[in-house]
């Protein structure tokens, strides 16, 4: 058995039409979802052996202000084929782990991670969380897959169960969807 992380950047800055995609930093309210989630993460009480990141300034300023907020340094392995990889790529970069980690944190971008979801968890109405990540998955959305493998080399299809998913809004209903 093996388990995944998935924690999707918080909110980005687009106010500067000049900058990259991969140099937008986080907005205000992406600061604080940031902070809400390393919270909720540290209390969800996982330990990882593993966490791999996208570089880009988003990711690297969410897992910065969530691990401050955790009071929890971690140790990042970060990986450029995260930025805005498709779902292949993630399972790819996945079954290439060197030694084997028990639990594993990825903190990227949509679609890929959303679809890494989909890609792993059947669809046969066995995981009402897959139901609501079919819905939407937010930035900084914090899910965890439990991976019927024993070895990440071993990672196909279907192999996972989907058993916790917390978005920001349902820790704090303001950094929830913004009305139009």
């Amino acid at each position: 058995m093996k388990t995944l992380g998935l924690f999707r950047h918080a909110k980005s800055d687009w106010h500067d039409p000049r900058a990259r995609d991969f140099d937008r930093p986080l907005n205000g309210r992406g600061r604080k979802g940031a902070a809400v989630m390393g919270q909720h993460i540290r209390d969800h009480g996982l330990g990882w052996d593993r966490v791999v990141a996208s570089p880009a300034i988003r990711c690297a300023e969410t897992i910065e202000i969530a691990s401050a907020a955790a009071e929890r340094p971690i140790a990042i392995n970060w990986d450029r084929r995260i930025y805005l990889a498709s779902s292949a790529t993630l399972a790819d970069l996945l079954r290439e782990l060197d030694g084997d980690p028990a639990a594993v944190l990825m903190v990227g971008h949509n679609p890929g991670l959303e679809d890494l979801i989909f890609d792993l968890v059947p669809d046969d109405g066995t995981s009402p969380l897959r139901d609501v990540v079919e819905e939407k998955f937010p930035t900084a959305t914090y899910a965890v897959l439990e991976l019927d493998i024993g070895r990440w080399e071993d990672l196909t299809d279907n192999c996972a169960k989907l058993v916790h998913l917390t978005r920001p809004r349902d820790l704090d209903p303001a950094l929830g969807p913004e009305l139009v």
